[in-house]
């Protein structure tokens, strides 16, 4: 299918965000769009999410691994585990759903595609300008020197946003603290790979936290690994698991490609012991040790919010230029702690698909002006919940990525990893705090 030259709204992005934003417009009647994506193919990264609201939800579902386990603990001993089972009450859905990105995507675009549409691929945004006939239309450029032109583009094209870049929209950390930038999560490797002698409950999904370090680990679903074959990556008969580690900036940047004996490192220092490749620490029988690496990335962990994701493009009089909308990591990025980076964009997505079909009714009776008000409204919303995951996830993060110190205090000769254990043990024995925590982390009250 060739791409036109003109459409009423034009999506940049076709990952999780921007797909759902396609099948969220669907759903509220509007089938006048684009999809377009930088990348030949989806993503690898694992995450979760629930798609009822669109008609997704039990392909997701059937897609992933349920689990009520996600305790948080010591290399030897949990100390903490939500009560996720306490939230039948709200949902239909209790449970962690844990789902990579690639088979995320490849259900969405299965979806779309029932409906006749298509992801037009590889489509790199280079320019956006208003239109010199219509000062409500923008015309988008792509690197292969085709344009179009839309009344409404929507930035669903990630962290490195060219839709955001390229409206004047700013991005930065909304309550940026020095102390965030020297603790033991300022920078992470994450990796999924195999392992050699492994027994399922000891790789159960969790955290482990340890003096100088943070160790993070989950299985990943069998449609994983049909994913890798399907795409002629790889063949894997094992269970793949992704793990995940805070590296201190003492010990100096991670690599770019580390090697299997740099990872299985991070595993024996920070990981729980049952995991351990040496056997005088670990407890099982036999040692556990990585036997392939799949794929690995770094980051730094940081936080970034658009100051808008609504504006109309190009300086003007109050209704000019185009809108232009951003949403997921165009419109905010945070720690991946708490596991509500997706599920936040998905929202965005969701909630959107709605707010622009309304609009796009609205301007047919009212003035642009007036009819804004409801763009005004999401975007007012959706910053609002962007910033209490932010300051959610920092919470997260000042907790597990604490500093050792050898004593809190001149007066408490007690080293900050031990108090940190005892009190997440007990506040974590507390009910209360044990339904609080699944109610946070399942993000059901940031709707």
């Amino acid at each position: 299918m060739s791409l036109p030259d003109k459409t009423t709204v034009l999506i940049v992005g076709a990952g999780p965000a921007g797909l759902a934003t396609a099948l969220s417009l669907i759903h509220h009647g509007c089938h006048d769009f684009i999809i377009v994506d930088a990348m030949s193919q989806g993503q690898n990264i694992s995450r979760a999410v629930a798609l009822d609201t669109i008609g997704c939800g039990d392909e997701i579902v059937s897609q992933g691994i349920k689990t009520t386990e996600f305790s948080t603990g010591t290399r030897s001993t949990k100390l903490i585990c939500p009560r996720i089972d306490s939230l039948k009450s709200y949902t239909q859905h209790p449970y962690i759903l844990v789902i990579t990105q690639n088979v995320t995507e490849r259900a969405l675009e299965k979806k779309l595609a029932s409906s006749g549409v298509i992801v037009h691929r590889p489509l790199k945004v280079v320019g956006l300008r208003r239109n010199a006939d219509s000062p409500q239309l923008s015309d988008v450029t792509f690197e292969d020197g085709r344009e179009i032109t839309a009344k409404y583009v929507i930035g669903a094209d990630g962290a490195r946003s060219a839709v955001r870049t390229m409206a004047g929209i700013g991005f930065s950390d909304p309550t940026k603290a020095k102390e965030e930038e020297d603790n033991n999560l300022a920078q992470m490797i994450l990796a999924d790979v195999t392992f050699d002698n492994i027994n399922a409950a000891d790789a159960a999904s969790g955290i482990t936290l340890s003096p100088n370090g943070f160790f993070i680990s989950c299985p990943l679903p069998s449609s994983f690994n049909d994913s890798l074959a399907s795409e002629g990556r790889v063949s894997i008969s094992e269970r793949v698991y992704r793990i995940g580690c805070g590296v201190p900036l003492e010990e100096g940047e991670i690599p770019h490609s580390p090697p299997k004996e740099y990872i299985q490192s991070l595993v024996d220092r920070f990981g729980p012991y049952r995991l351990a490749s040496d056997p005088a620490v670990n407890p099982s029988p036999k040692p556990t040790c990585i036997k392939d690496i799949v794929w690995t990335s770094r980051f730094r962990n940081r936080a970034s919010i658009a100051d808008t994701p609504f504006t109309r493009l190009g300086p003007g009089e109050p209704g000019e230029g185009g809108v232009i909308l951003l949403i997921g990591d165009a419109a905010h990025i945070h720690s991946p702690a708490g596991g509500q980076g997706m599920n936040l964009g998905m929202r965005d997505a969701i909630f959107l698909g709605e707010a622009l079909t309304k609009h796009i009714h609205a301007t047919e009776t009212q003035g642009i002006s007036e009819a804004d008000a409801i763009l005004r409204e999401f975007a007012t919303e959706r910053h609002a919940r962007a910033l209490e995951v932010i300051q959610f996830t920092k919470g997260i993060l000042s907790i597990e990525g604490m500093k050792y110190r050898e004593r809190i205090s001149w007066w408490c000769p007690i080293d900050s990893a031990t108090v940190r254990a005892w009190v997440l043990w007990v506040v974590g024995s507390i009910p209360f705090i044990q339904r609080k925590m699944a109610w946070e982390m399942s993000g059901l009250g940031r709707r």
